[in-house]
């Protein structure tokens, strides 16, 4: 889950949350990534880009109902707009926790249907769930039921012997007579035994045109295209067919491609001049956590790829692998590193 660390201001909490806030443009989004999207990654983020909605980590209902639930829920009021992930089959659990994503004041709470990993199966979490279509729309339905905030779904094209289109129409169809509108589909299949989570990002074959023709049958809803996105070039080709796009390890390997999303696709001036003031726009952030106690790398781990292609990249990544974990480490070291970009 979530690295550790206290966020530098207080934590949202359901004491201070305000109302459910309006809804968030899913034209352009991040990616919920485990042991990647955490908090501080997201803090980085929102100095790239202001108006690109942000997945958290995957959260399990089990963590946030018997687990500490401030840990896991913890952000920083710069995030915004901000989704909570959430894994889980019990409907009664997911309508307890979604309530918690209001309360804590998130924009959307979405539920995972897509992770292949193994663990997750054995808990009835994620992509095996495209086999439960019902089940799916009971969790969907009893989410909605607790909260004002949307309700999203992420989930894979098939799974296993269970991948063609057709397949995909009959589960979308399902959940969408509880009144989910917004789908948001890992244009590949889960190949559940036999493929590391990792092998099921990158081996199963995109099929874009599945997801562009799920769009033609069901225009009455949103359809978010994952999978395989990244660059600029590809997203204006994809989004004649489809409501927005979601960038996943990309965004996280490379996150200069963040840079531009403003003005591309919501007609705002850009938030950063350049990578190196988007780091030293973290400055104040990673004082406060240092200050408590955290390392350095809580957040410079999430930076080691925003200058790929540059000059004296690998150098930085070297620089700060090297010393980011070292207790006497701070904002010194940064700024050393940034001197070796030319």
């Amino acid at each position: 889950m979530s690295q550790e660390g206290t966020s530098p201001n207080q934590p949202q909490s359901p004491a201070i949350a305000g109302k459910a806030r309006k809804t968030p443009s899913r034209r352009f989004c991040t990616a919920p990534m485990m042991d990647w999207s955490d908090k501080h990654c997201r803090y980085f983020w929102r100095q790239l880009t202001k108006d690109t909605l942000l997945y958290t980590e995957m959260v399990t209902t089990g963590a946030l109902i018997h687990g500490n639930r401030d840990r896991f829920l913890e952000y920083n009021e710069i995030e915004h707009p901000v989704a909570l992930q959430l894994g889980g089959s019990n409907p009664s659990e997911l309508a307890t926790c979604s309530r918690y994503a209001e309360e804590w004041g998130y924009d959307e709470v979405n539920l995972n249907v897509g992770c292949p990993s193994d663990r997750v199966q054995n808990n009835m979490i994620g992509a095996c769930l495209m086999a439960h279509p019902q089940l799916v729309a009971d969790c969907i339905k009893a989410m909605q039921d607790s909260t004002s905030i949307d309700v999203t779904i992420k989930h894979r094209i098939g799974i296993d012997d269970q991948d063609s289109y057709e397949h995909m129409r009959d589960f979308v169809a399902i959940v969408a007579e509880t009144g989910c509108k917004t789908f948001i589909v890992h244009a590949r299949k889960a190949i559940l035994q036999g493929l590391s989570p990792k092998e099921n990002r990158e081996v199963p074959p995109l099929r874009y045109d599945d997801v562009y023709r799920l769009k033609q049958e069901f225009p009455e809803l949103e359809i978010i295209i994952n999978g395989g996105i990244k660059t600029h070039d590809q997203i204006a080709e994809i989004m004649p067919n489809i409501d927005g796009v979601m960038l996943g390890r990309e965004a996280y390997q490379n996150p200069s491609v963040l840079i531009d999303a403003d003005e591309l696709y919501f007609g705002k001036p850009a938030n950063t001049e350049s990578a190196k003031d988007a780091v030293r726009a973290l400055y104040p952030y990673i004082e406060t956590l240092l200050a408590k106690g955290a390392p350095l790398h809580y957040v410079s781990r999430h930076i080691l790829g925003l200058f790929n292609g540059q000059r004296g990249a690998r150098l930085f990544r070297r620089y700060l692998s090297e010393r980011a974990h070292l207790r006497e480490s701070g904002i010194q070291v940064l700024e050393e590193a940034l001197q070796l970009i030319d």
